[in-house]
């Protein structure tokens, strides 16, 4: 499952440069630089850096980061000190032990040496609609596999469908905490952890497992996909469908059961007249908003074994890739079994504003709640040659952060340099991209990775 999921994995080793101190001061010094020297030169699979940029990050270390980046390896991943700082002390840190965390992983946040941060897979939302649109059955088995929550074609507003869909998720989460809350209470019983948790603070005071409850810090993250993708759909299903009447219901999930085959002017128009996320469009975003709210209402503060510990994770990892295998044709216009939107991020090609645009649609995003959200952006590297790119690129960081972001990460290469490299991999071994978490050589991954990170859109300006 494994390899079907992900193509190629690493053990997503992660070093945090820069942020902040236990005392709230810039804690950059010569070793960040050093470190970025190292990495940058040796070029290695792994260990991998991010770089963690508060209010106080002197602007020379951020370019310093911008200027590895630029060199198209996919590291340093860049992540808001501020927000990680924020989103622990929501979760219940203290100031103390806040400021002694990170990250880790792909964007996960926790605080180290005293939490047992767990996750607990992935949650495939664009499905969820699906099944919503399909009274609970899987149209790729024909199976029930949701809850009956209405015939689609007897909704008479948008609302109705909504509501729908808040069932249906309700029911899909409800049944995997209830499987996962069994795994948990197996790994307490019978796969304790005594090692690891003799370096946990808070296991040898409560006399407790790591996996049982016995770190200072107990979180158990559901990672939700598809924010992009189930965003879009849903727009698309408020404008033509409930709002202009400009197509049917049945129409639409006839077009979705034949994957849009016959159906091509229909998918240009939504294809093209549907305000999409990623773009600064306010009506777009308010439907985005709608879904994260929902997935928190949802998720955040159910039960495990250890207490009110689930929280919501946005991150993919390769996910979306496996996901959009498992997933037929969605009303955003998107063909059968293609990926998802990955992360944070807008579908493929749904963003058409630039990166500004982007991130400002993803500002409106209340990122603290959550225990890391993931952005990835592809660059040309022209566009971020010389002094002013490299400003350029400074200053998006930093107005991200500036409006809440928690993290993003880049590729900058261009799409002739990827093709090339499938046609020829042993002239290009070395060359490392962003593939979620983490970086891996192109040519090491499966057709399926390597198109996907093709299909992402290209930024060609700011």
């Amino acid at each position: 499952m494994t390899a079907a999921e992900s193509g190629t994995y690493n053990d997503f080793t992660q070093i945090n440069l820069g942020g902040l101190t236990r005392d709230g001061e810039d804690g950059v010094s010569e070793v960040s630089y050093i470190i970025l020297d190292v990495l940058d030169e040796l070029q290695l699979l792994q260990p991998q850096a991010s770089v963690h940029i508060s209010t106080k990050t002197p602007e020379r270390f951020l370019k310093y980061a911008c200027s590895v980046i630029r060199h198209g390896s996919g590291y340093p991943s860049v992540f808001n000190s501020d927000a990680v700082f924020m989103e622990q002390l929501g979760m219940g840190k203290t100031v103390q032990d806040a400021r002694t965390g990170g990250t880790s992983g792909c964007v996960e946040t926790g605080s180290f040496g005293k939490e047992a941060y767990i996750l607990h897979g992935y949650l495939n939302v664009p499905k969820v609609l699906e099944l919503t649109l399909n009274n609970g059955v899987d149209p790729l088995t024909g199976k029930q596999v949701g809850i009956a929550t209405g015939d689609p074609l007897g909704f008479t507003s948008f609302d109705d469908l909504y509501g729908a869909f808040e069932k249906q998720l309700n029911y899909v989460v409800e049944t995997k905490i209830k499987a996962d809350n069994y795994i948990q209470r197996m790994f307490a019983q019978y796969a304790p952890a005594p090692y690891l948790s003799v370096l946990i603070e808070g296991c040898i005071d409560s006399g407790r497992d790591y996996y049982n409850g016995g770190p200072k810090y107990n979180s158990d993250y559901i990672q939700c996909c598809g924010i992009g993708t189930v965003t879009d759909s849903l727009s698309a299903l408020k404008k033509h469908v409930y709002e202009e009447g400009t197509v049917t219901m049945q129409d639409l999930l006839q077009a979705l059961k034949d994957n849009w085959q016959g159906h091509e002017p229909l998918r240009q128009t939504i294809w093209n007249r549907t305000p999409f996320f990623g773009n600064d469009d306010e009506y777009a975003d308010v439907i985005m908003q709608r879904v994260y709210e929902t997935l928190l209402d949802t998720i955040d503060g159910r039960n495990s074994p250890k207490g009110p510990t689930y929280h919501v994770n946005m991150l993919s990892t390769t996910c979306h890739i496996y996901f959009g295998k498992m997933l037929g044709a969605t009303p955003n216009g998107r063909f059968a079994r293609v990926p998802q939107s990955d992360g944070t991020s807008p579908e493929h090609g749904a963003d058409r504003n630039g990166p500004t645009a982007v991130v400002k649609s993803l500002s409106k995003m209340d990122q603290l709640k959550s225990g890391g959200t993931l952005l990835n952006q592809r660059f040309l590297p022209s566009v971020l040659a010389g002094d002013g790119g490299l400003d350029k690129m400074a200053k998006l960081i930093r107005t991200y952060f500036n409006l809440g972001g928690h993290h993003v990460q880049f590729n900058v290469v261009d799409t002739e340099t990827l093709r090339k490299a499938q046609k020829n991999p042993e002239a290009y071994r070395g060359l490392l991209v962003r593939v979620a978490g983490y970086s891996d050589y192109f040519v090491d991954l499966d057709e399926h990775h390597q198109e996907e990170i093709i299909a992402r859109t290209t930024q060609e300006s700011f």
